[in-house]
């Protein structure tokens, strides 16, 4: 780990939350800096009280929280890793609702809000959902090659890494630890099973997802795969990108596809230790594809997104709207990209407003008319422009 501090995207929108919010919520895999950037923010809040609900002091401040909190409605308070302790979320209501003041909780958690549900129904119209992702490209540019950013992933542990060697170690613990501790707070999960369903998934990275197949692979039922893929993307451990749906009159695929978030945990689940390994598999196209989705979704993440596949091979990696304006992205991991002929059939089935090839390019230019080549920040920057 570094000794200085990255300035993230999110920090803006979490001070504009705190303004406007009783409670704003910070939520994200574990190891992404969310704790990092909230002791960041909290030095210019005098007097914010912090607990980590993982230390056995502070989860003693809360043995009587009701009383404990009652102390701090006049300062901020952050309660780190949320999820362990849901059953706080009522007396929060209650505090919040007594107090009636802006900028009294700040909630950090490694669970999405569908798993925090008590969360959504106990603090409805009071709290403020912010997604911290590991780094985005643009966060970490100036630190590190887009070579080591494909290899090693956006966690700052892993990214930041003296070597590669030590990268590759700290992800293979992750995800040990992930295995055999998060899963644990989670009801009918094996750490196991879900290792090689994983593995499975990393190897099918970017994939329609067939879940019969899965199941049948692992010897569970493909209500189980579900159960499990759903529990991955609820701890943002994957991606799944749904089908474009739209365009009636084709056959469409009606699967989604199944990307893992980080490409450092896909390497690592394939025993890929540095980029020329990444390079050199057949599962890099996807490691790209990853890498720009997970960078839109967390640039924009209010934005639509699915792909577009029909029965006879026109294909769109990406489609990004805003209900009114849509743009076509296909990607492909060369400097030297080129459209094959489903790309063009699936340009002309849908008609987006603009289409973009994301590539490794330093510089993009255009292809042809209608269509650019773009790096991933200016690929950012035209999405941006056009959805306003």
């Amino acid at each position: 780990m570094t000794s200085f501090y990255l300035s993230r995207k999110l920090e803006a929108a979490i001070r504009s939350s705190l303004q406007h919010y009783p409670a704003t919520a910070v939520l994200g895999p574990r190891q992404c800096g969310k704790s990092t950037l909230v002791k960041h923010l909290l030095e210019d809040w005098e007097g914010a009280t912090y607990l980590d609900l993982e230390r056995p002091s502070d989860l003693r401040k809360l043995e009587d929280a009701e009383w404990f909190l009652s102390t701090q409605t006049n300062r901020l308070v952050c309660l780190d890793e949320i999820q362990r302790k849901p059953e706080l979320f009522p007396l929060l209501r209650s505090l919040i609702d007594d107090a009636g003041r802006k900028g009294m909780y700040l909630i950090l958690g490694s669970a999405s809000r569908e798993l925090l549900q008590q969360s959504s129904e106990s603090l409805a119209g009071r709290i403020s959902f912010k997604r911290l992702t590991p780094f985005l490209w643009q966060e970490i540019a100036a630190q590190a090659s887009l070579e080591a950013y494909l290899a090693r992933g956006g966690f700052p542990p892993s990214l930041l890494a003296p070597d590669d060697g030590i990268s590759y170690e700290w992800r293979q613990d992750f995800v040990s630890t992930f295995l055999e501790r998060d899963l644990l707070q989670f009801a009918g999960f094996t750490p196991q099973t879900m290792r090689r369903l994983w593995q499975m998934l990393a190897h099918t990275n970017g994939q329609t997802v067939n879940y019969s197949k899965l199941g049948g692979s692992l010897g569970v039922s493909h209500t189980t795969v579900r159960n499990y893929i759903d529990l991955l993307e609820g701890t943002f451990m994957l991606i799944q990108l749904q089908p474009y749906s739209r365009n009636t009159k084709k056959r469409l695929v009606k699967s989604p596809k199944v990307y893992l978030s980080d490409t450092g945990i896909t390497t690592a689940l394939l025993h890929l230790r540095n980029f020329e390994q990444a390079a050199g598999h057949p599962v890099f196209g996807s490691l790209w594809e990853a890498a720009v989705l997970a960078n839109l979704q967390g640039h924009f993440p209010r934005l639509e997104y699915s792909f577009y596949r029909t029965s006879h091979g026109a294909e769109i990696d990406l489609l990004v709207s805003n209900g009114h304006t849509q743009v076509a992205i296909e990607c492909k991991a060369t400097v030297s990209p080129k459209l094959s002929s489903g790309n063009h059939t699936a340009l002309k089935d849908i008609r987006p407003q603009a289409c973009f090839v994301a590539a490794p390019v330093s510089t993009g230019y255009p292809m042809t008319e209608g269509i650019d080549v773009a790096s991933l920040p200016e690929l950012i920057q035209q999405v941006g422009e056009l959805m306003g």
